[in-house]
C-alpha cells in the first residue's frame, strides 16, 4: 500500500488525535482572526498549520515563540526597507532578496527545525510587508506600511497562540516522553554496538548498522532537547540530561572502537587476559541490554568497573600498549555509568549531573552560500514574473516557495527531489479541491459555522498526511495552498478566476522550486567528505592551543559531522564504510590527544615539553589527513619520539610515561591500518 493511501485509509490513533487537534486549532485561529476583524485571517490559519508539524507541547511552544520573534524581526526589516527604498522598487526587491538569502544561509547553521522555521518566517514577513505595500504603491504612506506590518504580525501571532493553546489543553504530548523513548533506543543500541565491537565474530556490517542507528538517535534527541525546557520547571533538567547522555555516548563511541579494532587487526598481540576482559565486558553489556530496569543496569555497570579495577591491579602488563588498553577498558565502563545516570534523569531530574555541551550543527559556509543563492533565485524569478505581469497571484511565487526552499535546505540531497515532488502533488490536489470547495461555499449561508464545517472536512485528510513523516510533504503541499486559495475570512470574494490564478501561481512557484533545487545542487559527496575531514583535522590542531578544551567541546562539534559522513557513506553504496570509520577515528584521536595533554600538563609542562606537545599535535592533525588519503606521515613517529624523550628528561612518573608510550604506539597502529585500508579501497 502506498504510504499516502495508508495514512488516509488506515490512520493510527495518534494520527487521528493529531488531525482532530489540527482542525480545532485552525478553526479557533480563524474564529479569533475573524472576530478581531483582521484583514487576512488566512495567514492565522497558515500559522496554525505550520505549528502542527510537531505536536509535542514543548516543540509547539518553542516554535510559536520563534515564529513570533521571526515575524516581528521580519516586519521591522520590511518597514526599514520601505523607508529606504520606497521610491526605488527594484532596489527594494533587491534588498528583500538579500535579506532572504541571509536567512537562508543562517538556517544552515542550526540543526533544529524550529529555528530553521524561524529564519524562514523572518524572511517571509519582510517580503510580505514590502510586497503588499507595493501592490498599491500610489497610496502608500507611513501609516499604511505600519498597518500592513501590524496586521501580518497580528495574524501570525493569533495562529501561533491558538495552536499552543490547543496543544496544551487537548491530548497533550510531551517532548519528555519522546526524549525518554529516544534515550532508551540510544542506550540499547550503544550497548549492542559495544558488544559487537568487543566480540571476535561480529561483522563489519553489523557494527555499522548499529552505529548508524546511534547517530540518528543522537541527532533526534539533540534536536528536541532544547524544546523540553518549555515543559514546566523540570524541563531544563531533562534538557541537561539529554545533552549529557548524547555527549557521553559520543565518548563511548570514541573509546570502544580502540578495544575492538586492536583485537581484530592485531590478533598476534592479543594476550589471554585481554580476551578474558573483553568477554567479561560483552557478557555484562548483554545483561544490561536485556534488563528493563536501568537502575539494575547501572549497578551492573558499577560492579563491572570494580571488577576491572581489581583485575588491573592484579595484572602484570607486558608493554605500555597493554597497560593503556586496560586503562581504556576501565574508562569505558565509567563513561557508561554516566550515560545510564543521564538516561534515568530523563524521567527523574538529577541536579548533581554536570552540564554538558549539546551537539552543534556543522557549519559550512559553502553549503550556506548554495542555499542562499537558491532561495534568492526562487525569489528573483517570482519578482520578474510579478513585475512583468502585475498579477497579485504572482506574488505567491515569491512567498511560499521561498519558505519551502529554506525549510528543505537541510534535507539530504537524495531526498530533496522526492520531497519537492510530493509537495507538487499536494499543491495540485489543493488546486482541484479548492475550486470545488469554493463552489460549495458560494452556495452556502457563508456563516462561520458553515465555513468551519466545510473546511474541517477538507483539512482533515491533509492533517492525516501531515501526521506521518513519509507523507508530510503531501500534507504541507495540500494544506498551505488550500488556505491561500480559499482565503477564508469575513469578506470572502468567491472569485473563481482569482482563486484559480492564485492556485496556478502557487503551483508554478513550487515547480520553479523543484527545478531550482535540481539546477543549484549542494557540493558532491566527495567534496563534502573532504571538507568534513579537514574540519576535523582543524579541530585536532586547535587542541594544541594553550587553552584547554574539554571532551564535551570536541564531542559537540563531531556529532553532526559523524552523521553527515555516515549518511554520505551510506548513499555511496559502499560496503566498506571507510569514510564512517575515518570519522570515528577522528573522534577517537581528539579524545586521546586531550587525555594525553591533561596527563602531561598535570605533572610536567616545561617549555621543551610544551614545544614538543604542540609539534606532536600538528603532526597528529597532518597524519590524520594523510591517512584519509591512503598515505603515512613519518613525521608523526618522529614527533612522538621527541615528545617521549622530552617527558623522560623532565622527570615524568614511570606510570604516566608508560601510558603516553601506549597511546603513541596505539595511534601509530591506527594510522598504518587506516592508510592501508584507504589505499586498497576502490576509487570512486
Amino acid at each position: 500500500m502506498h504510504p499516502l493511501t495508508g495514512s488516509l485509509l488506515l490512520p493510527d490513533r495518534s494520527a487521528l488525535i493529531f488531525a482532530i487537534k489540527g482542525v480545532i486549532s485552525m478553526a479557533l485561529a480563524l474564529l479569533v482572526a475573524m472576530a478581531l476583524g483582521l484583514e487576512r485571517p488566512s495567514w492565522a490559519v497558515v500559522s496554525a498549520v505550520f505549528l502542527q508539524v510537531r505536536p509535542e507541547t514543548g516543540l509547539v511552544i518553542q516554535k510559536g515563540l520563534i515564529q513570533i520573534g521571526g515575524t516581528l524581526i521580519g516586519a521591522l526589516v520590511g518597514i526599514g526597507i520601505l523607508a529606504a527604498f520606497m521610491p526605488y522598487p527594484a532596489l527594494a526587491l533587491g534588498a528583500v532578496a538579500l535579506w532572504i538569502g541571509l536567512h537562508s544561509a543562517l538556517s544552515t547553521t542550526v540543526r533544529s527545525v524550529n529555528y530553521t522555521y524561524g529564519f524562514a518566517m523572518a524572511g517571509m514577513s519582510a517580503a510580505l510587508v514590502v510586497l503588499l505595500t507595493m501592490l498599491d504603491a500610489s497610496s502608500a504612506s507611513s501609516a499604511s506600511v505600519y498597518e500592513i506590518a501590524h496586521a501580518r504580525v497580528a495574524e501570525l501571532i493569533v495562529g501561533a497562540a491558538c495552536a499552543v493553546l490547543v496543544s496544551q489543553l487537548l491530548w497533550p504530548v510531551s517532548v519528555k516522553a519522546g526524549l525518554r523513548k529516544g534515550g532508551q533506543l540510544i542506550v540499547n543500541e550503544t550497548l549492542a554496538y559495544m558488544s559487537l565491537e568487543l566480540s571476535e565474530n561480529s561483522s563489519h556490517e553489523e557494527r555499522h548498522a548499529h552505529a548508524d542507528l546511534i547517530l540518528d538517535g543522537l541527532m533526534a534527541v539533540t534536536d528536541d532537547a532544547s524544546a523540553v525546557t518549555f515543559e514546566g520547571p523540570e524541563g531544563p533538567g531533562h534538557g541537561r540530561a539529554a545533552s549529557l547522555l548524547c555527549n557521553r555516548v559520543m565518548s563511548l563511541l570514541a573509546e570502544v572502537q580502540i578495544l575492538g579494532r586492536f583485537q581484530r587487526n592485531y590478533p598476534d598481540q592479543v594476550e589471554a587476559w585481554y580476551r578474558q576482559w573483553l568477554a567479561t565486558m560483552v557478557t555484562s553489556f548483554d545483561a544490561m541490554r536485556e534488563t528493563r530496569d536501568y537502575e539494575v543496569a547501572r549497578k551492573q555497570a558499577q560492579e563491572l568497573r570494580q571488577q576491572l579495577r581489581r583485575l588491573q591491579k592484579e595484572q602484570t602488563f607486558s608493554s605500555p600498549l597493554q597497560f593503556r588498553l586496560a586503562k581504556i577498558a576501565a574508562d569505558l565502563v565509567a563513561e557508561l555509568i554516566v550515560v545510564l545516570r543521564a538516561y534515568q534523569a530523563l524521567e527523574y531530574p538529577d541536579q548533581t549531573l554536570l552540564k554538558a555541551s549539546s551537539i552543534e550543527s556543522y557549519r559550512d559556509w559553502l553549503v550556506a552560500a548554495v542555499n542562499a543563492s537558491r532561495s534568492m533565485l526562487v525569489f528573483g524569478i517570482g519578482a520578474v514574473v510579478w513585475v512583468y505581469t502585475a498579477s497579485t497571484a504572482a506574488m505567491m511565487l515569491m512567498i511560499m516557495p521561498v519558505v519551502f526552499s529554506i525549510m528543505f535546505a537541510r534535507l539530504p540531497s537524495a531526498m530533496i527531489p522526492v520531497v519537492v515532488t510530493r509537495l507538487v502533488h499536494g499543491v495540485m490536489a489543493a488546486a482541484v479541491v479548492g475550486m470545488l470547495v469554493l463552489g460549495l461555499l458560494s452556495q452556502s449561508s457563508r456563516d462561520w459555522e458553515m465555513l468551519i464545517l466545510v473546511m474541517s472536512a477538507v483539512y482533515f485528510p491533509g492533517l492525516l498526511a501531515l501526521a506521518n513523516r513519509p507523507t508530510l510533504p503531501y500534507g504541507l503541499g495540500f494544506l498551505i495552498p488550500m488556505t491561500i486559495i480559499l482565503q477564508p475570512g469575513n469578506g470572502m470574494a468567491f472569485n473563481a478566476a482569482s482563486s484559480l490564478s492564485t492556485a496556478f501561481g502557487v503551483l508554478t512557484g513550487v515547480v520553479v522550486l523543484y527545478w531550482v533545487f535540481r539546477l543549484i545542487t549542494p557540493p558532491g559527496d566527495h567534496t563534502m567528505q573532504q571538507r568534513l575531514l579537514k574540519a576535523t583535522a582543524r579541530d585536532l590542531l586547535e587542541l594544541a592551543e594553550p587553552r584547554e578544551r574539554p571532551e564535551d567541546w570536541f564531542n559537540s562539534r563531531m556529532g553532526d559531522r559523524l552523521l553527515k559522513l555516515a549518511l554520505s557513506d551510506r548513499s555511496s553504496g559502499s560496503s566498506q564504510r571507510h569514510i564512517t570509520d575515518l570519522g570515528l577515528t577522528g573522534l577517537n584521536l581528539g579524545h586521546v590527544s586531550m587525555r594525553l595533554r591533561r596527563l602531561v600538563t598535570d605533572e610536567v609542562f616545561t617549555p621543551p615539553v610544551q614545544q614538543c606537545l604542540q609539534e606532536w599535535q600538528q603532526a597528529l592533525s597532518e597524519a590524520y589527513l594523510l591517512s584519509a588519503d591512503g598515505q603515512l606521515n613519518t613525521n608523526f613517529r618522529r614527533a612522538s619520539d621527541n615528545l617521549r624523550q622530552a617527558l623522560a628528561s623532565s622527570g615524568v612518573s614511570t606510570a604516566n610515561l608508560t601510558l603516553v608510550e601506549g597511546m603513541m604506539e596505539r595511534i601509530g597502529f591506527t594510522f598504518e591500518r587506516t592508510a592501508t585500508a584507504i589505499a586498497g579501497a576502490p576509487k570512486s
